[in-house]
């Protein structure tokens, strides 16, 4: 099981290696994707990963973690594969769903494995050092790309490619995971799990939540940073060194079980949307370089 959680750790370093990160807004545009193509492309690669949650968390179930976790991890890959010779729209799209479909079984596989591998201990820390080796892999992805690439955008989509390979097969060398205690006992049917979050009030809200946390967040860190550094004025090289000081700051991630035991769950929660908040907020009034970078 600890073998798990460290191959666990390698495979989000490596898929955290996306070398043209720093200019991913900008790569698209050099390949003549306009921003709004890029805006329909994401709603459109959403929506497509929403409804394949429930059918991809039923499919797990009944192949087991291990077989999705490679499944996905070689879907990763080949999107990667398709955006590096990608120069259309088409192209760019098709990469998305691919990456829409491998992100929606993902989703919940990584950490049940990483839980059931923990088996309940420590789980938020060990979910903080899934989540710093992810940032890990991105920030040495930036400081090659800045340091190295710069404008050449097809080396560092190949680099990607490479990364992502790897992590690929390393997804063959995991253990399957089994919740024993649940061994027994029959899956309950899809629609009376559905029924039980649409009647947990609670619960839903903190789902629609944190959806929207979470792709505010993939908007604003990789999309639209770039195009708000632009417009103050940055050099691109000096838009690379502040995507390796965002990602710096997503190390700090191993620390979110200490902040949580100061302040209580709920009081993480006010803290960090209320900090997402204020950050989007400032970015849409302003376009002063010092509050782009400290509101990014």
């Amino acid at each position: 099981m600890k073998k798990n959680l460290y191959v666990m750790y390698a495979i989000a370093g490596l898929q955290g290696m996306v070398f043209y990160g720093p200019v991913a807004t900008l790569y698209r545009q050099a390949q003549s994707i306009t921003v709004f193509q890029i805006t329909v492309i994401e709603s459109v690669s959403l929506l497509f990963g929403i409804l394949l949650e429930v059918p991809w968390g039923i499919v797990a179930d009944k192949i087991g973690y291990r077989k999705t976790l490679i499944c996905c991890s070689v879907l990763y890959w080949i999107s990667k594969l398709i955006f590096w010779r990608a120069t259309s729209f088409p192209a760019f799209l098709s990469e998305r769903l691919i990456l829409s479909v491998a992100l929606a079984g993902l989703s919940g596989v990584d950490s049940s494995i990483l839980y059931l591998s923990c088996q309940g201990k420590d789980c938020q820390k060990v979910f903080g050092l899934y989540h710093s080796f992810s940032m890990a892999g991105l920030f040495l992805a930036a400081g090659v790309f800045s340091v190295f690439l710069q404008d050449n955008y097809s080396l560092a989509g190949l680099l990607t490619v490479v990364s992502y390979g790897i992590a690929a097969l390393l997804s063959f060398v995991t253990t399957e995971v089994k919740q024993t205690d649940m061994e027994e006992r029959k899956s309950e049917p899809i629609w009376k799990t559905l029924q039980l979050i649409g009647k947990d009030r609670r619960l839903l809200l903190f789902l629609i939540a944190v959806a929207f946390f979470s792709e505010i967040h993939q908007i604003v860190t990789v999309f639209l940073n770039q195009l708000q550094y632009e417009r103050c004025g940055l050099e691109r090289s000096t838009i690379g060194l502040l995507y390796m000081a965002a990602t710096m700051l997503g190390l700090l991630g191993v620390y979110s079980s200490s902040v949580t035991k100061q302040v209580g769950i709920r009081g993480s929660f006010l803290l960090f949307c209320g900090l997402a908040a204020v950050s989007c907020f400032t970015l849409s009034l302003t376009q002063n370089a010092m509050l782009s970078v400290g509101g990014i």
